[in-house]
């Protein structure tokens, strides 16, 4: 089964995309911060994380620097969840080998899924 690790720290957006996700079949996991997101992806080992990155405790970009020096973690794919723009993501992010940014007002649970379908099959 596709695990799907989803890193965000608003429970409604977290709750809303792991029903999403399990109505359409994927082993799905939850943590509200960085800190919790990496014992979470170093446990679960997911196929892809959608990750925010202003988060407390540890934000996303911390998270994936750290997790992307492991041997379990350096080719999950990433997915940012983010509400703010481009130009105002950490610097190095796409160095990171970030998968793709969603910009969370504008896209539905609907078309999250649609573009996790497609970095699963890339």
């Amino acid at each position: 089964m596709t695990k799907i690790a989803i890193v965000e720290d608003d429970q409604a957006i977290s709750q809303m995309y792991r029903f999403k996700f399990e109505a359409e079949g994927y082993d799905v996991e939850t943590a509200e911060n960085g800190k919790l997101g990496l014992k979470l992806a170093e446990k679960m080992k997911p196929n892809i994380i959608l990750l925010d990155i202003m988060m407390p405790e540890m934000t996303g970009d911390e998270m994936l620097k750290l997790m992307r020096q492991t041997s379990w973690g350096k080719n999950i794919k990433v997915i940012v969840l983010t509400n703010t723009g481009e130009q105002e993501l950490p610097a190095g992010l796409k160095d990171l080998g970030v998968s793709a940014t969603i910009l969370k007002a504008n896209m539905t649970p609907r078309q999250v899924a649609e573009l996790v379908k497609q970095q699963l099959s890339a």
